[in-house]
């Protein structure tokens, strides 16, 4: 019999699992499909990592960063495991090939799922003996894969031609509803499931109403000066993020502040994170695209400036608060009219009735014809999103192929009746989420009940202040911090004076 927590303290330094990891890893060192429901900064890594080291064969890791990819494959080489790499954009032409010639070298394999559109590269992994697939951040397939990502739900068509190799799905944020669609998604007919909750006991929860936004700045700005803690500001405007965080540079000098999203230069985004990572920054004011995995362990207030789409997101982002097990605080900051920004959002996810019914209308006296796909995106009328989701509609109904759309016009008046259903039920589940996280935002009740209440039927006892409805206020709260004795320069200046060097 394996002894999993000798090879955990020899491969790791850990001396004992964490809820769920062991029970996890059995399943998978069984060859079964599974999956593993934990909450954040629980260590699901580890479900896979470990196995890595003692199956036979690659393991192929689905992540959706490639910040997150990164960090990892440091981590590992960090504790001696070399045979790891991630395939990603950031690898110039030459380093690519290299890594697809050595491939079958690696143990364990990190990739985006738009990567497996690559022929090269899936040529290269059918070569491979891959013992395990892994879907990290699973709850993207249902969250991202019908619009942003629709690669994700083409995953299982890899898994078909890998012939079949055991599954593991790991998520922290999935109701019993998008459980059900990663199983199906992954077409996976006798899936084990480790569910556990997801309430993280160490953290307290604060909804502060403002008049507007300028008073959520002011908040802010008090906030910081009274816990000068390692601190997260969520927003879902890239402009607002970087006016905000300009702010706070200029109102606290001594406060290290970053601004972090998607617009930014890739090699910009991994500076930031890594300073923040390494203590060199406190204040990150950032959009979505920063925090998934990131395993910042003193990280004490969460913050959201704007409110997300749903709840599952939120979850997710409070989730970067207190993974050391301190007391750490999820705060939002509500002013009238917060839901329009959130809708607006929504909105731009999906095509309207009427982009489709223009689609194809310059060819509605045509029977049958090829059209480079490039002509829809040469309309301009519709964003990257958006484009997206036609796209896969059109694979998915075998009217594009390598391409070119292949058009018929009584097959296309089915069609498109098809793709304005599947827009219409998405907009209404979209406003049904929305819905749910403006709810728990006005509830009058514990607010750590409420926002659990779809994901488990119990929540557990909090370890320190529950919210604000029941037992919290910032007046009590006494974080555990290191002290910064001397402020640092920010990263702009940072990164001036690195490149005035060279």
């Amino acid at each position: 019999m394996l002894d999993l927590e000798n090879k955990l303290e020899q491969y790791f330094g850990y001396a004992s699992f964490r809820t769920g990891q062991r029970e996890i890893i059995e399943d998978v060192l069984a060859g079964k499909d599974v999956l593993g429901i934990l909450p954040t900064g629980s260590g699901k890594s580890i479900c896979y990592q470990l196995p890595a080291r003692l199956l036979t064969g690659t393991v192929v890791v689905i992540s959706p960063l490639i910040s997150l990819m990164i960090d990892q494959v440091k981590q590992l080489k960090a504790t001696g495991f070399k045979e790891v790499i991630a395939i990603n954009s950031f690898m110039n032409r030459v380093e690519k090939e290299r890594a697809l010639q050595q491939l079958s070298a690696y143990r364990l394999i990190y990739v985006s799922p738009e990567m497996l559109k690559n022929e090269s590269f899936l040529k290269e992994l059918l070569n491979c003996s891959v013992s395990l697939f892994v879907v990290d951040e699973a709850h993207c397939i249902s969250q991202w894969g019908h619009e942003f990502r629709p690669d994700y739900l083409k995953l299982h068509e890899t898994i078909e031609r890998l012939n079949h190799p055991p599954i593991l799905a790991l998520s922290a944020t999935a109701t019993p509803e998008v459980q059900m669609d990663i199983e199906h998604q992954l077409r996976s007919k006798h899936m084990v499931k480790h569910v556990y909750p997801m309430d993280r006991t160490n953290i307290s929860f604060v909804v502060k109403s403002c008049e507007d936004e300028q008073e959520k700045k002011d908040y802010l700005v008090h906030l910081l000066q009274s816990f000068p803690v390692p601190t997260m500001i969520y927003f879902s405007s890239k402009k607002t993020a970087e006016k905000v965080a300009h702010e706070l540079m200029r109102q606290l000098p001594c406060v290290r502040v970053a601004f972090y999203h998607g617009g930014m230069d890739q090699t910009d985004r991994v500076l930031i994170q890594q300073q923040f990572m390494n203590q060199q920054l406190d204040v990150i004011c950032c959009t979505s695209a920063f925090g998934m995995g990131i395993n910042k362990q003193d990280i004490r207030l969460v913050v959201h400036f704007h409110l997300p789409t749903q709840l599952e997101s939120f979850i997710q982002e409070l989730g970067r608060a207190g993974r050391d097990g301190k007391s750490s605080v999820s705060l939002v900051l509500t002013a009238p009219n917060d839901d329009y920004l959130p809708k607006v959002l929504l909105e731009g996810e999906l095509p309207k009735k009427e982009d489709i019914d223009l689609l194809f209308y310059d060819l509605k006296d045509v029977e049958e014809c090829e059209v480079p796909f490039q002509q829809i995106e040469e309309k301009g009328w519709l964003n990257e999103i958006q484009l997206r989701f036609i796209q896969y509609q059109l694979e998915n109904h075998a009217m594009l192929k390598n391409g070119r759309i292949l058009y018929n016009r009584n097959k296309w008046k089915t069609v498109k009746q098809a793709i304005i259903q599947v827009i219409t039920s998405r907009q209404v589940y979209k406003q049904m989420k929305l819905t749910q996280l403006l709810d728990w935002v006005s509830e009058n009740g514990c607010r750590r009940k409420s926002l659990f209440s779809s994901f488990q039927k119990e929540v557990q006892e909090p370890r320190y202040h529950c919210c604000d409805y029941c037992d919290f206020s910032f007046d009590d709260w006494l974080p555990e911090y290191e002290k910064q004795v001397t402020p640092s320069m920010n990263w702009q200046k940072r990164l001036q004076k690195i490149l005035h060097q060279q």
